[in-house]
């Protein structure tokens, strides 16, 4: 039985799954969301004090 790791290795390599890491990659090139990621980030970081 193949590891999860296999597995979405595997998916990542499919054609699938390679247009869905070029949306994913599309995506965060917009500044909108690069703020948005930011902002999360920071919450997630305050968090922990």
């Amino acid at each position: 039985m193949a590891s999860m790791a296999d597995r979405i290795r595997d998916f990542l390599r499919s054609p699938r799954g390679q247009r869905l890491v070029q949306q994913g990659r599309t995506q965060l090139n917009k500044p909108e969301n690069q703020r948005r990621l930011q902002q999360l980030a920071n919450k997630l970081r305050s968090r922990g004090r």
